[in-house]
């Protein structure tokens, strides 16, 4: 499928820099961006008047589990370890393969609306989660989930089955934390890192209690740990990231490691503020995750890059601590190239045809003294007009065209019974 869109502005994320043009995709891949061109009678699929909106890269969500919407707002009052042991494992060892095909589809439902174009997501029941993905058009990147409870024997399968599965899905390695992960299973999970030179990522330093538990076993932080058992040899990265010292971002800094913020769920399972200005200033490769449903209760980016920002100025007391586009390039760029997805991370000629088309006629995005920071402190879901992926129209002014909202949601609430 071929589409020109025309008279709109075009936010790259090269660069913070807005300009006015066209874009052109043909079939999964932009084709053309740049001033308004003669289209020397191409016959276009499609050609979408923007009308001054704005068209720019699709947020990246760099962590989440998404099938986890079935937990949305069932376990609100405990922090993180009560919330894990007495509200969500129980609960997820009932999980069955058909559960998680339909809560994913919630959270893909959730996603298009609210502008993202691919996932992070680290959970269980992979293959009917893959085929929700597909049927929805969705790029969904899975994470290792194998802890001590299980998962390991089936990683090395996974990485081999899901990066041949579709163009638009793709596995990384990953294990959930130290915490809920044994030394040997750890040795594991390096070996495998070492024999395909793989990332390798993990929840880390989520809360102190976590990282003062790893001391008390090991003698060191997580990130410390995972570095000398050479888990971070050929990069990857860790989720959340609150606890981190000095020497864990020195040795993120010097591995080229990810650091993925969830400000929402630290927050609602008072877990602490990831000082983010200290890991751009140190120079870190970060992006941005909403978590699961379970501990935000929300899927949306843009209330994550905005806690992202505004928690660093009250942490500072400093109300300049973080630049806005710094965060949105995290959001963006930096979580496309977290994922692996190095085809996603700009709009660019050849590049992947993800972009997301913003209604600049929203009063939130109104006036326009500053667009970027308009998307990061007042944007929310309602801005987004229409979600492509992969150069196909997945979502447009409210309305869905892979999947059929009123089912999911019909489904969801029938299961929701059997984990209640």
């Amino acid at each position: 499928m071929s589409v020109r869109f025309y008279n709109c502005r075009i936010l790259s994320m090269k660069d913070d820099k807005i300009t006015e043009g066209e874009l052109w995709t043909d079939n999964d891949k932009i084709s053309y961006i740049g001033p308004k061109k003669d289209t020397n009678g191409i016959a276009f699929d499609r050609e979408i008047d923007c009308k001054g909106n704005l068209l720019m890269p699709g947020l990246k969500n760099a962590h989440t589990h998404s099938a986890m919407t079935f937990s949305r707002s069932l376990a609100d009052e405990y922090c993180l370890n009560d919330w894990l042991h007495k509200a969500i494992f129980p609960r997820e060892a009932k999980l069955t393969p058909d559960h998680v095909y339909w809560f994913a589809k919630l959270a893909y439902a959730d996603y298009l609306a609210g502008g993202v174009t691919s996932c992070f997501d680290m959970y269980f029941h992979k293959y009917e989660n893959a085929k929700a993905a597909v049927e929805t058009g969705f790029r969904h990147v899975f994470c290792g989930a194998a802890n001590d409870y299980g998962g390991f024997e089936a990683l090395e399968q996974n990485y081999i089955d899901l990066n041949d599965y579709d163009p638009l899905i793709s596995f990384i390695y990953g294990f959930h934390a130290e915490y809920t992960t044994c030394e040997d299973n750890l040795k594991f999970m390096s070996e495998l890192a070492h024999k395909y030179s793989a990332p390798v990522f993990a929840h880390i330093s989520e809360t102190a209690e976590e990282v003062e538990g790893c001391k008390e076993r090991y003698g060191v932080t997580p990130a410390v740990l995972f570095d000398r058992l050479g888990i971070y040899d050929f990069g990857g990265g860790g989720f959340h990231c609150v606890w981190f010292t000095d020497e864990d971002m020195a040795i993120y800094k010097k591995r080229g490691l990810w650091s993925v913020f969830n400000a929402c769920s630290n927050l609602k399972l008072a877990s602490g503020i990831t000082p983010v200005h200290k890991f751009i200033r140190n120079g870190l490769k970060i992006a941005v995750g909403t978590d699961g449903a379970g501990s935000n209760n929300a899927l949306s980016m843009f209330r994550e890059m905005y806690l992202d920002c505004v928690l660093s100025n009250v942490e500072t007391k400093n109300a300049a601590a973080v630049d806005p586009f710094a965060i949105l390039k995290a959001g963006t760029t930096g979580g496309a190239l977290c994922m692996g997805l190095t085809d996603c991370d700009v709009l660019d000629v050849g590049k992947k045809a993800d972009l997301i088309l913003i209604d600049m006629n929203k009063p939130c995005m109104q006036p326009e003294n500053n667009i970027v920071r308009n998307l990061v402190y007042s944007g929310d879901n309602s801005i987004v007009k229409m979600t492509m992926i992969n150069g196909k129209v997945l979502y447009e002014d409210g309305k869905y065209l892979t999947l059929d909202l009123a089912e999911v949601i019909s489904e969801c609430n029938k299961f929701r019974k059997d984990l209640a």
